[in-house]
């Protein structure tokens, strides 16, 4: 137990503070117990260690993480107890989803030792409510997103620029667009971020980022789905095959009989293999708004989930319209409910209606409807109801 304290301590002091994310903030809420669940290389780890490090908690806060063999033979909630009676007051537990029983144990925790403070991270696939124990009620669970282009920019320029709702953009993005503009280079800036900038990982090496992002991958269809769902080999192996011809056809209406035939997979096997997907943030289903979603409802169109997927495993499809519109989505869904919509590309919070494209697109698709707007690449800056693509990366 001496090693995993000392590891703990090390970690802790080696971690950088050169950026910390504003969503470090959800740790300091009241809750007692939070849950950090995200996709593979979000920064989990990073934000656990870097709290640790700002609040400076000596030796009433550790970090461990259920992946070290330690806890293959030793239960988490004896070292609760231990590290409690030694005085501890804050357990920040990484990934979860390795150990067989952690929402019971979780529950066991929070019920025995209401001095003590618990953060876990886990797979972006965890289930609470599904899971044993019944810890739902009991904790707060956050979404932890890859980086939006503002924080992408931030981090790389050494700018603070601020979020925006989307009403402040709608209404003043001209004003916005041309504060920012006089700082950096917006359009150079998004250009290197759908192509490296979604996961922090991209600090290691910008020319690697691409393999190692497909080797993510790979580790999430291989491991984080069989945790997640207890699917065997065979199965994972036909959710690679629909990954490689989701990757191959993105953005697509999936015609589920034909995609059933050529890979052998039942319709409604297809259906929860789409939603498992869209679950690891690997890819990003639309629906209808106002329709009823199940796990065995088809999606309407499909995407991959962020735009550097597209260097990673789809380079063959990788063009400048699919990129532009994978990049609104992502950074529009993260924050806001976006539906399939009648008419246009996108309908977002059940009430605007985006046509994303070129600086020469027009609004002849959307001339008739309320509320709609153009989202057009390679601009600084727009004019009425024409608005910057890259200024869509500041909502989050």
């Amino acid at each position: 137990m001496r090693t995993l304290y000392e590891l703990s301590a090390r970690l802790i002091d080696q971690t950088p503070l050169t950026y910390v994310r504003d969503c470090i903030s959800v740790i300091d809420g009241k809750d007692r117990m939070i849950g950090i669940k995200g996709s593979r290389g979000a920064g989990k780890t990073t934000l656990l260690l870097q709290y640790l490090k700002i609040k400076n908690f000596q030796q009433s806060g550790v970090y461990i993480t259920l992946e070290d063999l330690y806890f293959s033979d030793n239960r988490l909630i004896d070292f609760a107890d231990s590290f409690v009676k030694n005085g501890g007051k804050f357990l920040f537990v990484d990934e979860v989803h390795h150990y067989l029983n952690w929402s019971k144990e979780l529950k066991l925790i929070y019920d025995r030792y209401p001095e003590l403070k618990v953060v876990f991270t886990g797979s972006s696939l965890l289930h609470i409510r599904k899971s044993k124990g019944d810890l739902a009620r009991r904790m707060y669970m956050y979404n932890l997103n890859g980086l939006s282009l503002r924080e992408y920019i931030n981090l790389t320029e050494g700018t603070s620029f601020s979020k925006f709702e989307l009403l402040d953009i709608l209404e003043n993005h001209q004003k916005i667009a041309n504060t920012i503009r006089k700082k950096i280079k917006p359009v150079q800036k998004y250009n290197e971020y759908i192509t490296y900038g979604y996961y922090p990982f991209f600090l290691d090496n910008i020319y690697t980022y691409s393999f190692k992002l497909a080797e993510s991958v790979n580790l999430i269809l291989k491991s984080d789905i069989p945790h997640a769902t207890q699917l065997n080999i065979g199965n994972i192996e036909k959710i690679r095959q629909l990954l490689y011809i989701i990757g191959a056809s993105v953005p697509f209406k999936p015609n589920i009989q034909k995609i059933s035939e050529r890979t052998g997979i039942s319709r409604n096997t297809l259906k929860l293999y789409f939603h498992y997907l869209s679950e690891a943030k690997i890819i990003y289903t639309l629906y209808p708004h106002n329709k009823g979603v199940s796990l065995l409802t088809k999606p309407e169109k499909v995407y991959l989930h962020h735009p550097n997927l597209m260097y990673a495993i789809a380079r063959e499809n990788e063009n400048k319209g699919t990129l532009r519109e994978t990049f609104f989505l992502n950074q529009v869904g993260n924050v806001l409910s976006v539906h399939y919509p009648v008419q246009g590309d996108f309908f977002v919070s059940g009430k605007y209606t985006f046509e994303v494209g070129g600086q020469n697109k027009t609004f002849r698709q959307i001339k008739n409807i309320k509320d709609s707007y153009l989202v057009l690449d390679d601009i600084e800056t727009g004019f009425k109801n024409e608005i910057p693509l890259w200024l869509f990366g500041f909502l989050y």
